[in-house]
């Protein structure tokens, strides 16, 4: 009489150690890249909030009547470089503050603002504020024309 025995189905050893070296190796990778989400997180949201504070000072440099030689919410006097600073969230601090996070930097190029012709500036938001501005960890540039004639 022969006795019958049953295969039962089950995996390897080997097979698990594969399976397990091949789910470390993924997780691994996936741990690897969550720092690098984060800091493009990160400069994403810096970015967006250099934009917003652009786009605020030229908003109140184009509302600003043609009588008028200085802006009327960030007191911005036309045809004279100035750097005024703003907050993390985008909030005017005036001068240097310890919780100022941007700088904004207003030039005029040579010959803006002549008679019957556009008043073009130059402006840079940098991040941190304290930085020198070529030495900043980000930045955002923008060239406006506005025309106050």
């Amino acid at each position: 009489m022969k006795i019958q025995t049953r295969a039962t189905a089950s995996f390897s050893l080997v097979e698990i150690a594969v399976a397990l070296g091949i789910t470390a190796f993924c997780l691994l990778a996936i741990s690897g890249l969550l720092p690098v989400g984060e800091q493009t997180n990160r400069n994403a949201t810096s970015q967006t909030a250099a934009i917003n504070v652009l786009d605020a000072v030229i908003a109140d440099m184009r509302a600003t009547p043609n009588a008028l030689t200085t802006s009327t919410q960030y007191h911005l006097t036309f045809g004279s470089s100035q750097t005024l600073y703003f907050d993390g969230v985008g909030r005017f601090a005036g001068s240097p503050t310890p919780t100022s996070r941007y700088q904004l930097n207003v030039t005029y190029p040579a010959g803006s603002g002549l008679t019957k012709a556009p008043t073009y500036i130059t402006l840079k938001v940098t991040w941190p504020a304290q930085a020198n501005p070529a030495n900043a960890s980000g930045s955002v540039e923008m060239f406006a024309a506005i025309d106050r004639h």
